[in-house]
């Protein structure tokens, strides 16, 4: 039936309920996509959203879960409209969930307009290529993956690692090297236990970034399918603030594995056919629907770039959430385990991350007219450490040659002087710059190939 005052279609009793699914028959003049409110037999309210649509049915996702309905005394309202998110510089500051309502205890933001939180990957040919260096204060980051304004690199993780940690500091160190520039920093968090919510606020709200933050939460606890909207409703929300109002947004997103977790679950309850490890077949296609909202439009002064948190299951990098991620994203920042069990923080795996576009980020009047030669110097040298610590595990480190043992002092210097900075080390580009300089003091000038030797007389001796 339709409600004489709205106009809305409104349809009495369901005809399955699976999982977070519920099915509705003989409907009419329904949308793919269109919002929907799902009226409980207890005068609660509930939100969905219609998945799949012919002509008998109609498949709608519940984000609340279903507990509490009945296939009888159910009634749905399809709204005629998509999911849409009220979107304001006002959240700047707020904690809010996955569709825009407050969980700090504040009063709800006041809404400058509404957005469909489904917006499109920007159009290859409007695109403008990325470039500005955005500083972190995390040297092995700064230095030798640099993050470039518009850009979308991923940290991949580990189950114990301490992502959540390295997130926290990315957040609260992140700055442009152009102060007057308006830069602000969305973080979803998606699937967290109770515990970490609250040290990420704290640590926020401690130094002083919490009214540059805009916080989209859903808990371990909250229902799962809520976890498909945080991401869409974060990418929202920046889309804004770039783009309409000309602001520099990082946008950090953890942790994709719940979200990839949540959309294979949906998926089973569809009766999907799976594909790789459970996951639905479209996997890729809707990780690059969020990825691919990230960057540059041309004739616009604000940017979108993306860091997404992502744990491997078991630690393998070829597991499909990290391995579709590595083939839409622009590089990886790997942790690494056995440098987590030395001690080091952020335990960053130097050799397999990469940041593709961090060449066209770094350099004369970006961060300084050396970067570039001295973070290959660090490449090459930190390979050859690899390869002499090998050799010393069969041979001894005793019978290594002068220079072996020399690289095997740069490695020890490497790892514990520059990988290793304190949770609270704040790091600008010039000391980083600097400490790099110090540790390659460790190795003749005969075996720093890959620098000037300008560069060397230049900046070699700066303490």
């Amino acid at each position: 039936m339709k409600n004489k005052i709205t106009g809305r279609k409104v349809y009495t009793g369901i005809e399955n309920i699976s999982g977070p699914i519920i099915v509705v028959r003989n409907i009419k003049g329904v949308a793919f996509g269109e919002k929907v409110t799902v009226l409980c037999p207890d005068g609660s309210k509930k939100s969905g959203q219609v998945l799949t649509i012919n002509e008998e049915y109609a498949v709608i996702q519940v984000f609340e879960g279903t507990f509490g309905l009945n296939k009888e005394k159910t009634r749905v309202i399809f709204e005629q409209k998509p999911i849409e998110l009220g979107v304001s510089e006002k959240m700047l500051g707020r904690v809010l969930n996955a569709m825009g309502e407050p969980l700090d205890g504040g009063p709800p933001p006041i809404p400058e307009k509404f957005e469909n939180i489904y917006g499109y990957p920007i159009n290859p040919l409007s695109r403008e290529y990325p470039r500005d260096f955005i500083q972190t204060g995390i040297s092995v980051i700064d230095i030798m993956n640099t993050v470039v304004r518009g850009q979308k690199l991923p940290v991949f993780s580990g189950a114990g690692l301490p992502h959540n940690l390295l997130t926290a500091q990315i957040i609260r160190q992140a700055k442009l090297k152009e102060k007057s520039d308006k830069f602000v920093i969305i973080f979803a968090a998606m699937g967290i236990k109770s515990d970490e919510a609250a040290f990420f606020q704290r640590s926020f709200s401690e130094t002083g970034v919490l009214n540059n933050v805009v916080s989209f939460l859903n808990l371990a606890n909250d229902p799962p399918i809520e976890r498909l909207l945080i991401p869409h409703s974060a990418l929202t929300l920046a889309e804004y603030l770039a783009f309409e109002k000309d602001m520099h947004v990082l946008v950090v997103l953890s942790d994709m594995t719940n979200y990839c977790e949540a959309l294979r679950e949906v998926s089973g309850a569809r009766e999907e056919i799976p594909s790789r490890k459970g996951y639905p077949g479209y996997l890729y296609s809707n990780l690059a629907s969020i990825y691919e909202r990230t960057g540059r439009i041309q004739g616009t002064k604000g940017s979108i770039t993306q860091i997404p948190i992502l744990s491997m299951p078991n630690d393998d990098i070829t597991h499909p959430i990290p391995d579709l991620t590595g083939y839409i994203t622009e590089g990886e920042i790997v942790l690494n385990r056995d440098l987590f069990r030395l001690g080091i923080y952020p335990p960053i795996s130097v050799l397999p991350s990469l940041s593709r576009l961090m060449k066209d980020g770094i350099g004369e009047g970006k961060t300084r007219a050396d970067h570039p030669h001295l973070a290959s110097q660090l490449y090459g040298s930190y390979s050859y450490v690899n390869t002499t610590r090998a050799l010393a595990s069969v041979i001894g480190i005793e019978e290594l040659s002068e220079l072996d043992k020399d690289y095997m002092r740069f490695g020890e210097a490497f790892e514990r002087n520059f990988v290793n900075q304190d949770f609270y080390e704040n790091r600008t580009i010039e000391e980083s710059l600097s400490l790099a300089w110090k540790i390659l003091r460790n190795l003749k000038d005969s075996e720093l190939t890959r620098l000037t030797k300008e560069e060397i007389e230049k900046f070699g001796l700066i303490d």
